[in-house]
């Protein structure tokens, strides 16, 4: 049945519904949404929500408050219990806007395909005047969370939504990212983001939903007449959000016109982040066209372009300019592009050719040794890997408990990389087996050290299925007392990575991931004591961070951060993982990415999104395992929406948050 048919169908049903659900002397009453961070009713909801109370917040759906029926219609968002779905399908006929949108964003949270019916049935067709276009646009996203391919192309076919329709166009572009995020795309979706991407005449958010729809979205086919008017939007979008997303659609097209674009932009786009998605569009093209241009930004003012054109080689070299890698890898440039450029040398430098092969890896050794930072040492390692040979002098050399953690942690990765190569055993001939046997002592024995960062990757990398691991492990024992070691819930991630391998090396069907019991409640008196607009000031080797903080979107995270500060958990923490146009992160105790401390948080998942750069968000290894990581955005990452906690945004400093590379410190922390 047409997408229209169907709400006309049933809009008689649900206007019942909706004058049943909440007494008409409510309506005139209270209208307006007031969320006060010292309500008490405001933080028992938030208590609720934290202890997963289910049964306890359904008592605040018919609140006659309908604060309170938002916040408790937004608690789901953040449960994911579809038990609830029963419930907040009343919420959907609420006569306030807010809360009717809040209900269909927490459905959308849930993501079962069961509410698309619902989602469908509650959409108000009748709402010429935009009453309920916030509700309208929440159901159509929510639709793009848990709907099938026919409500994707019934979405998609929507148009007549007009440029003055914000919300709705918002609604119906986040829909068809949702479905994108879930794989289902289709031709009348990619068609429509690509009219709302390309014209300037639909406001920029929906705009941007859609530019980052064709950055997305996989298996993506730009036939040669649509990338026409992504080239023209390319070349003249002022906005580089937007540019910035186009610019990996074109790479996508494929086309000789899409290619030119990209190319005569790299050498003037003046957004390094814009620079960075364009290297990436360029890997969809031919090596020998691009390899110039990329060439040349090897020495582009900004480390982050560099490395991702050093990336790039890593990614799509060539054997026959393997010696040009080298020879580029000595050239005076920063470390970091160097040491990729010694990472493209040696994976593509052929076999036969052992002089140089010896010479390549007895430098990098040599790098590595004499390297004065954890995070340069990680980088040989990561070079050295691209041969495969140099598997006992990683183990011996960078796992030796004198290095780093962060070392140690980067070694065994950097076997978990050799084991994975698709040329495994074209690499190694006929001593592959032996290999393969080796690799798995190696990670026995780094399973056995017990140290977590190093028993999560190792664990991770028994679980490759084309080395045949489960014939080299005799028994189990190490990894069954490692198991038991453990602390919970500070060690969930490596838990539940450990957990994963010894079921998948005893032949067995997995274990659903072990969930983290309510250890950490809200402590509300930190938030008491901030002023009314708090802010966070992180001050790094860099420069300094100023970030608002949000408390009432997301009280427990806030409470925790502004914990942390004041007990000078923070000082002296480096920032791990820094990816250029995505995030910096930092707050790892151990500096590597696996640290936490003996409690977890649990995730605030609220309407908020991340569709511009500065947002702070929690780190997470799943759902409700937040602890002391946090990240900041470069840029707009709307796949990350409802699923990492945004409790933050930077109002002045993103200069230096552009700055941070991996291995820079955090000094201090304070909050007012």
């Amino acid at each position: 049945m047409p997408f229209y048919k169907l709400l006309t169908y049933i809009s008689l049903s649900l206007l019942l519904l909706s004058v049943a659900c909440v007494p008409r002397s409510e309506e005139a009453v209270l209208t307006d949404i007031r969320v006060d961070l010292r309500d008490p009713i405001f933080r028992k909801i938030h208590d609720l929500q934290d202890r997963h109370a289910a049964d306890s917040l359904y008592a605040y759906f018919r609140h006659q408050d309908p604060s309170y029926r938002y916040l408790s219609a937004l608690a789901f968002a953040s449960i994911r219990d579809s038990a609830a779905l029963d419930s907040l399908y009343l919420l959907l006929a609420d006569p306030i806007d807010q809360v009717r949108a809040a209900a269909a964003y927490a459905i959308g949270q849930i993501g079962s395909a069961q509410a698309q019916g619902q989602l469908i049935a509650s959409f108000d067709r009748q709402d010429t005047f935009g009453l309920f276009a916030g509700a309208n646009s929440a159901i159509l996203e929510a639709i793009g969370k848990c709907g099938d391919t026919a409500a994707l192309k019934a979405l998609s076919t929507i148009s007549t939504y007009q440029a003055h329709d914000t919300l709705l166009l918002l609604g119906q572009a986040r829909g068809i990212y949702r479905f994108a995020l879930r794989n289902k795309i289709s031709k009348e979706g990619t068609a429509r983001m690509i009219e709302l991407a390309s014209n300037k005449g639909y406001p920029d958010p929906a705009r941007q939903v859609a530019a980052n729809y064709l950055l997305r979205a996989r298996d993506l086919k730009i036939d040669s007449v649509a990338a026409i008017p992504l080239i023209t939007a390319f070349e003249q979008e002022p906005n580089a959000n937007i540019r910035m997303a186009i610019a990996v659609g074109l790479g996508k097209a494929r086309t000789q016109t899409a290619l030119m674009a990209l190319l005569d932009r790299l050498g003037s786009e003046p957004d390094y982040r814009v620079k960075c998605n364009i290297i990436r569009a360029l890997t969809d093209y031919s090596y020998k066209k691009v390899q110039p241009a990329i060439q040349g930004a090897l020495t582009d003012a900004n480390l982050h372009v560099a490395v991702r054109a050093a990336q790039y080689f890593v990614e799509k070299g060539k054997p026959e300019d393997a010696g040009i890698y080298w020879k580029l890898a000595k050239d005076s440039m920063p470390w970091p592009v160097q040491l990729e450029m010694y990472a493209a040398a040696n994976k593509y430098m052929p076999k036969t050719f052992a002089k140089y092969l010896d010479a390549i890896n007895k430098e990098l050794r040599v790098r590595f040794l004499q390297a004065q930072t954890p995070q340069a040492k990680a980088a040989a390692l990561r070079a050295l890997a691209q041969f495969g040979w140099n598997y006992r002098f990683i183990f011996r050399e960078g796992a030796n408990p004198n290095q780093h953690i962060v070392v140690r942690t980067a070694a065994v990765e950097a076997l978990a990389g050799i084991s994975a190569r698709p040329d495994f055993k074209a690499f190694f001939g006929a001593n592959h087996r032996r290999i393969a046997k080796d690799l798995a002592i190696r990670f026995k024995e780094a399973i056995r050290g017990g140290d977590p960062g190093m028993i999560a990757v190792a664990a991770s990398a028994l679980r490759e299925p084309a080395r045949e691991y489960p014939l080299y492990i005799d028994t189990l024992k190490h990894l069954d007392s490692a198991l038991a070691n453990l602390s919970l819930p500070r060690e969930i991630e490596t838990y539940n990575e450990l957990k994963q391998t010894i079921d998948y090396l005893r032949g067995r069907k997995a274990s659903p991931p072990k969930k983290v019991d309510y250890n950490h409640p809200i402590p509300w008196a930190v938030l008491d004591g901030l002023s009314a607009r708090p802010e966070a000031v992180i001050a790094t080797s860099r420069g300094e961070i100023r970030i608002r903080l949000m408390p009432e979107e997301a009280p427990g995270s806030v409470a925790n951060f502004v914990q942390l500060a004041k007990d000078n958990f923070f000082k002296d923490k480096n920032f791990h993982r820094v990816v250029a146009n995505f995030v910096i992160q930092g707050g790892c105790p151990r500096g590597d990415g696996y640290g936490s401390l003996d409690y977890t948080i649990r995730s605030e998942l609220g309407p908020l999104y991340y569709d511009d750069e500065g947002y702070l968000g929690m780190a997470s290894a799943g759902n409700h395992t937040e602890g002391t990581q946090f990240f900041i955005t470069h840029s707009p990452t709307p796949h990350l929406d409802g699923n990492y906690t945004i409790f933050g945004k930077v109002v002045s400093g993103m200069e230096t948050v552009h700055q941070i590379r991996a291995g820079d410190l955090i000094t201090q922390v304070t909050v007012n």
